[in-house]
């Protein structure tokens, strides 16, 4: 009669078939009427969030649309300001690419909210971008990426204190460890989230452990303890009132049939996923679930010896599953059409149905899907047998390292994990004593570096009076040589004034005196005289001439002491290096109109700068210049020696005393040098009209 009930009247099949197509047409057609409204409410309106959201969540809209109107409302979001809501808004955008199997959308936007909400020091979105960030990897079959990001979220929601979503997301880990076959870490991580809802409200969790325990002692055919928790899980399904959309009472019926048909209760199992068909709207709320338990009872009966709908049932399952390109639904139920047939004993279709599910199973390269093929087909196809079975055992021995080394690498990653936050809290701590540490080398570092920068500036002062000192003795050595001058000068000119005296004026006067007593004389030998008396007077002339030549050259010799100084250091510059020197004066330059304070800062850079170009230019040539250029007198010194980078040397005492006398001239100062090409040094210093001459 329960099968019946179900299957047993073709008439009211078709009543079902046109009910249910009724109502999808009404559904469709008023689901479209309030599309069409919308979509115009958003094109005829400012850009309305909440509008182009809850389009690209309308299952009515072909996918190019919805993911359109998403796109849409992730530019929206992107102009607002990066705040809670704005998170929120993409975490809505995130589940509308979940929901329309857009996997790169998800990730991308799941990306964003977890970079965003680091930068924003934002945990609670921080932990649930995790999450979403894991769902993309699982969905994706990346199974160890997932793990970490769920383990991320797990350590975060921790911290919250946020049991809910600690216990939600470590049963993540635990369906990850399930589908990898790591069956004693996945029943640990369960007890771990019943634990974490302990005196909390959440039913769903609760509901879900139980069922996921159920599937694991089923696995490990364990099938008392199976059984238990299944009925557990559907007692809360009883005493609570879930969503009637999730099916969830359907998908534990279907369970727990498939616990009996593994202990050969093949009629308990019948009834089970008999009760589970029943259940209001399946079809159209979880056909994948529909196809799977039309599939399961079509197994059932067919185990029963029951003919009742088969194989039609089998088909039909195989055509809902493979409308919804459900691949792992498509092998079982090929692998069941298989087994039907051989029972039948048509081996062709048997064979073809086993040789299809082993084909797409390879596709999928899911190697328990290939096993159950392979077993199949070895069992429809015993010529082949040895072959079939030969790659059974291949592959099996793939399957347990492939299973053992990801329960590894998932208990690594939890190792690990938690040995970097030892390692982490560890390296605080040396942080710290190092900061300490670092913190008193820096304080010596100053101790040290002030002691030495008075002392520094004890020697530059040193220095500068050493320099001064030096200035004055300079400076006395031109005033004793000036007053030297000057005492040879007065002599000299009383020895001119002597000659004057005694020698010119006396033949003057007597020729003067002759030339007046003539004027009385007419005669030839009066005219003769006169000649006498201007050669005489010639004589006088040139004489005269003679005196004025010495004096000039006097007066010279006056003006150039200081190129004399200056020519005796060129002469010990020559004798005491090898270096060729070369040396030119301009004659044009007025040194009686230089004061003597430039006079000494001149000859004390030319001092510097060839005690410079001795000691570290290693050069083998040496030139210095004195000219006049307008009102300017410019010293040039150069060689042709190693040279060094101006941007990078540093300003030692000889180059910043160069400088420093420079500026006390009142005058600027150009270093042009290069590696390997020499240097040359530029001083141009103003020669003040108004100076009078220094005699």
């Amino acid at each position: 009669m329960k099968s019946f009930s179900i299957f047993g009247s073709t008439q009211i099949l078709i009543l079902k078939k046109y009910y249910y197509i009724l109502i999808l047409f009404l559904a469709v057609f008023f689901s479209c009427t309030k599309n069409k409204v919308a979509i115009k409410k958003a094109n005829t309106s400012e850009d309305s969030l909440s509008t182009y959201l809850t389009l690209a969540n309308d299952d009515h809209l072909s996918f190019v649309y919805k993911k359109k109107y998403n796109q849409k409302a992730f530019a929206i979001i992107m102009n607002q300001k990066d705040d809670s809501i704005n998170k929120v808004n993409l975490f809505k955008v995130a589940n509308r690419y979940y929901n329309m199997n857009d996997w790169n959308g998800y990730h991308e936007t799941s990306k964003l909210i977890l970079e965003r909400s680091k930068k924003s020091h934002d945990t609670v979105n921080m932990a649930k971008a995790f999450t979403y960030i894991g769902d993309y990897y699982g969905a994706k079959s990346i199974s160890d990426s997932a793990f970490y990001s769920y383990f991320k979220a797990e350590k975060l929601y921790l911290k919250l204190n946020d049991n809910y979503n600690l216990a939600k997301t470590r049963f993540s880990k635990a369906n990850l460890q399930y589908n990898e076959s790591d069956y004693f870490n996945c029943e640990i991580a369960v007890f771990k989230v019943l634990r974490a809802i302990k005196g909390i409200n959440a039913d769903d969790l609760l509901y879900e452990s139980y069922n996921l325990l159920g599937i694991l002692y089923n696995e490990r055919e364990e099938f008392d303890r199976a059984l238990e928790y299944h009925n557990k899980a559907l007692a809360i399904i009883g005493n609570q009132s879930f969503p009637s959309v999730l099916q969830s009472k359907a998908s534990s019926l279907n369970n727990m049939g498939y616990v009996y048909l593994n202990l050969k209760n093949y009629k308990q199992a019948k009834s089970n996923f008999e009760k589970g068909l029943n259940e209001a709207n399946l079809f159209v709320d979880k056909p994948k679930l529909y196809a799977m338990l039309l599939d399961n009872l079509a197994y059932a009966k067919f185990k029963l010896n029951e003919s009742d709908n088969l194989p039609n049932q089998f088909y039909r399952a195989l055509k809902i599953r493979d409308s919804l390109k459900i691949t792992s639904g498509i092998i079982v139920s090929k692998t069941h059409l298989s087994e039907y047939f051989a029972s039948k004993n048509d081996t062709f279709k048997a064979v073809q149905y086993a040789k299809q599910a082993l084909a797409l199973s390879r596709s999928t390269n899911r190697l328990r899907s290939i096993l159950e093929a392979l077993k199949q087909i070895e069992a429809v196809d015993p010529k082949n047998a040895s072959k079939y079975s030969k790659e059974y055992i291949l592959i099996n021995d793939r399957l347990q390292k492939a299973e053992r080394k990801m329960g590894e690498k998932f208990s690594r990653i939890e190792y690990e994990t938690d040995e970097i936050k030892v390692e982490n809290t560890n390296l605080e701590g040396q942080n710290k004593k190092l900061l300490l540490i670092f913190g008193s080398f820096i304080i010596l570092a100053i101790l040290l570096y002030t002691i030495k920068l008075q002392k520094v500036k004890q020697r530059e002062l040193l220095f500068k009076q050493q320099q001064q000192q030096a200035n004055a003795e300079i400076y006395n050595l031109l005033i004793n040589q000036q007053n030297a001058i000057e005492i040879n000068s007065i002599k000299e000119k009383k020895r001119v004034a002597r000659e004057l005296h005694d020698g010119v004026l006396g033949r003057m006067f007597g020729v003067r005196i002759n030339l007046d007593s003539l004027n009385k004389i007419k005669d030839d030998s009066g005219i003769e005289r006169r000649l006498n008396y201007l050669t005489e007077l010639k004589n006088i002339e040139q004489d005269i001439r003679e005196i004025s030549h010495n004096l000039n050259r006097e007066k010279s010799e006056l003006i150039n002491n200081f190129v004399a100084i200056v020519a005796n250091l060129f002469e010990e510059q020559k004798k005491t290096y090898s270096t060729k020197f070369l040396a030119h004066i301009d004659p044009a330059i007025k040194w009686d109109f230089i004061d003597n304070t430039i006079k000494i800062n001149i000859y004390r850079i030319l001092q510097e700068s060839l005690q410079n170009c001795n000691k570290y230019a290693d050069a083998t040539k040496i030139k210095v210049e004195f000219k006049k250029h307008n009102d300017n007198l410019v010293l040039k010194i150069s060689d042709d020696g190693v040279g060094f980078n101006i941007n990078r040397a540093k300003k030692g005492i000889g180059l910043q005393n160069i400088k420093t006398r420079t500026i006390e001239c009142e005058g600027t100062l150009e270093i042009k040098s290069k590696k390997e090409e020499g240097t040359s040094i530029i001083i141009v210093i103003p020669i003040k009209k108004t100076q009078k001459p220094t005699t």
